[in-house]
């Protein structure tokens, strides 16, 4: 199997960039029958997930996410926004500056989160969702790119969709597309 991960094509722009990743099905769902994530990826797909937590500066994630897929502290440190202002149990004990909660809010209150964060140096910002996060985060316009895996596999039902809450009609440009396997691993830009 030829390797993705090692050859560039996931490297960081110069300057600040929010780069979101994302998982789905063939038929549009952002979890599998058991409502999770982790039930739709595949050994490609999580190479790419782990190549882009090992080159991110920070993760954000939501509370929801987070508390869902079993999020634990990682190398990176992580930031957890949550509306409720609860940490998932799985990350508490987390060495001190490995876990930063950040209690959810409106556009205004991620653009500060955002700038904050770059003005500290973390300036590769990756966003593992959820749905409703990454929704929030594109429609403050804060996010730069989009890495969109699609596995090959239907699951029916009501999934979610890779990004929730209000409409948006957000143009992107693709970056790039490869497949491997029957999965298709996209890269693609927002146009601003």
């Amino acid at each position: 199997m030829r390797t993705l991960v090692g050859d560039g094509s996931y490297e960081w722009p110069e300057g600040p960039w929010l780069r979101a990743n994302m998982v789905a099905t063939v038929d549009g769902s952002a979890q599998g029958a058991d409502g999770l994530t982790g039930s739709i990826n595949n050994e490609i797909d999580q190479q790419v997930f782990s190549a882009l937590r090992r080159s991110a500066d920070v993760i954000v994630v939501g509370g929801g996410t987070a508390r869902a897929e079993g999020y634990r502290p990682a190398e990176n440190p992580i930031v957890v926004v949550s509306a409720s202002g609860a940490l998932p149990e799985t990350m508490r004990g987390a060495k001190p500056g490995q876990i930063r909660l950040h209690h959810g809010g409106d556009a205004d209150d991620l653009r500060g989160l955002v700038k904050e964060l770059q003005a500290e140096g973390l300036e590769h910002i990756l966003c593992e969702g959820g749905p409703a996060l990454l929704g929030d985060l594109i429609r403050a316009g804060l996010v730069d790119e989009l890495c969109a895996t699609i596995t090959p596999m239907l699951v029916a039902g009501t999934g979610r969709r890779i990004v929730g809450g209000q409409a948006v009609g957000v143009p992107l440009e693709l970056a790039s597309l490869v497949e491997q396997d029957g999965t298709l691993l996209a890269r693609w830009r927002i146009l601003r």
